[in-house]
Formats: structure tokens, C-alpha cells, sequence
């Protein structure tokens, strides 16, 4: 599998223009807006905390050590500033290409570009990739270090086992405690009433949640005609069939899933985007963002 570096400044300058936002009310939906009731490590000072192992040795208090002989970490209101999880599908379904990019290699843009606009408005930013179970989670930072971070794990990642969505999002639902903004990159191929409860529990906890579910052409449209070998990219099953035979019930569940797909997300306030990997990435990523801000 290629190597692509998705910090490349060819991908993304045509997006410095865009930023960002949430449109509901998360807690701290524009950097520095409000003040936050959480205490956190910025800009004005709150209070002290005893210093346990793993805080950074930055923030101890040198005066309070100098006259207690104690190490404690200065607190401080924390900036409200966008917290966005950004959760990407590596299932193997996710592999599959008939032109340049391949469903996830078109997903990892959409997370890189996402990543850079967060970055560059300070917000912070975790991404975590899932098949069958969280594969690599990455916490909650805006550091260019981390986006550094974000772009190797971006690079590394290659198409896994089989899709679970339901389970490992209620998962993901249940560990994040504060509402934030949850993306969530995907072509959505597993049980569409366990990816419906689990969008419920999302929406229950108040995020806004952004679903950008990415499709090669050929899957909407399934355009075979001569004898064909599908091979499962997910468990190695392979059929030799007629895809004449096979395409009006392909179609028709293939239909029915995606309208039941945008069917929750209406209802659910959620914003849906379908993504083709036929499109060029830059154009289709532009055209939403545009969309968002006008919004």
C-alpha cells in the first residue's frame, strides 16, 4: 500500500481559507469565546492541584515547592476552545478501489484536512481508527506536534477485519464524557439498526455529529456485466456469479440501507455527506466546507 504523506501543503492550502465550527452549543463551540467551568491548563490562573506522575513539569510551582517542600501544578480557566473527534472506519470494506483512491485512502483526507483546520484555530483534535474494535486512538490535543501525530497514524493505516460500527461507536459514546463535535468517516457497510442506536446515543449526549460516508462508484452503481469474481475484503469469501443475475436485489438493499442511513440522520440533526472517491477530494471537501460556513 502507497505511503501518503497528508500533511502535504499541495493538499492542503486550497483549504486555508475554511474554518471549522460547530453549529450547536458544545462546551467551548469557538476558540476563546467563553470561559469554561472546567479547570484545564491555560491562560488565567484558577487554582493549584497536587502534582501526580505524568503531569508536565512546566506547570509545577516552583514557589509553592520552595516553601512546602511540595509539588503542585498551577490550574487554570480552561480556553473554550472546539473538542472534535474524528473517527475513522479501516474495516476491510474500507480498502476497496477501481480508480486512484481507494474508500479509506479518500477518508484519511477527509480526516487530515479536518485536522489541519482544527489545528489551525486551536481547537483540539483525537482521532481514532476502528474495524472490529478500536484499533489506534490518539487523544484530545492542537499541538503541531500532534498533528504530526495524527498524519503518521494517517499514513500507517491500512485496511483491517471486518466492520463492527455499532458496538465500537456505543463504546466510543459511553467513554466521551463532554459534548463535542464527532465526525465520523465511514461507508457505513454493517447493520444499519445497530449503526442507528448508536447514533441515537451520540445525539442523546448532546454532540453534533458530522457523518461523511464515502463510496466507490461502482458500488452504488454496480455496473458488472460479464461473469465476475467478488472476493470479500473482509474475510477472503470468494463467489463467482452472475452479476446480471445478482444486480436489481444488490440495488435494491444497497438503496433501502442508504435511505435508512439518511432517514436517522435527518432525524437526528445530523449532517450527512456522501462522499465519491471519482470525485476529485479538494473539490467535494471544498464544496461542503463552503456549505458549512454559509450555514
Amino acid at each position: 500500500m502507497e505511503r501518503r504523506d497528508f500533511l502535504n501543503p499541495k493538499i492542503l492550502s486550497p483549504f486555508k481559507r475554511f474554518e471549522m465550527m460547530a453549529h450547536s452549543v458544545v462546551e467551548g463551540f469557538i476558540s476563546g469565546s467563553h470561559k469554561s467551568p472546567y479547570k484545564g491548563l491555560a491562560i488565567e490562573f484558577a487554582e493549584h492541584r497536587q502534582y501526580v506522575p505524568g503531569d508536565d513539569i512546566k506547570h509545577l510551582d516552583w514557589k509553592v515547592l520552595g516553601k512546602l517542600d511540595r509539588y503542585y501544578i498551577k490550574q487554570y480557566e480552561e480556553d473554550t476552545a472546539l473538542r472534535a473527534y474524528l473517527l475513522l472506519d479501516v474495516s476491510g470494506s474500507m480498502g476497496y478501489r477501481t480508480g486512484e483512491y481507494s474508500k479509506l485512502d479518500y477518508g484519511k483526507y477527509i480526516c487530515s484536512v479536518l485536522t489541519y483546520l482544527l489545528t489551525q484555530q486551536c481547537d483540539s483534535t483525537s482521532l481514532i481508527t476502528f474495524d472490529s474494535e478500536i484499533v489506534h486512538r490518539l487523544p484530545l490535543r492542537s499541538t503541531v506536534k500532534h498533528l504530526k501525530r495524527i498524519n503518521d497514524v494517517l499514513r500507517d493505516a491500512s485496511p483491517g477485519n471486518e466492520t463492527s460500527m455499532g458496538a465500537v461507536l456505543h463504546s466510543l459514546a459511553t467513554m466521551t464524557k463532554r459534548r463535542a463535535l464527532v465526525v465520523i468517516v465511514s461507508d457505513f457497510f454493517d447493520d444499519i439498526k445497530a449503526i442507528t442506536r448508536a447514533l441515537n446515543h451520540f445525539a442523546h449526549k448532546k454532540h453534533e455529529i458530522v457523518v461523511f460516508q464515502v463510496h466507490d462508484r461502482k458500488e452504488v452503481e454496480f455496473p458488472f456485466k460479464d461473469l465476475t469474481k467478488f472476493t470479500s475484503l473482509e474475510n477472503d469469501e470468494i463467489i463467482l456469479a452472475d452479476p446480471m443475475r445478482l444486480k436489481k436485489e444488490y440495488l435494491k438493499q444497497f438503496n433501502q440501507h442508504q435511505e435508512q442511513l439518511k432517514k436517522c440522520c435527518f432525524q437526528l440533526k445530523i449532517d450527512y455527506v456522501p462522499m465519491y472517491t471519482d470525485i476529485p477530494f479538494a473539490f467535494a471537501m471544498a464544496k461542503y466546507l463552503a456549505g458549512r460556513l454559509r450555514r
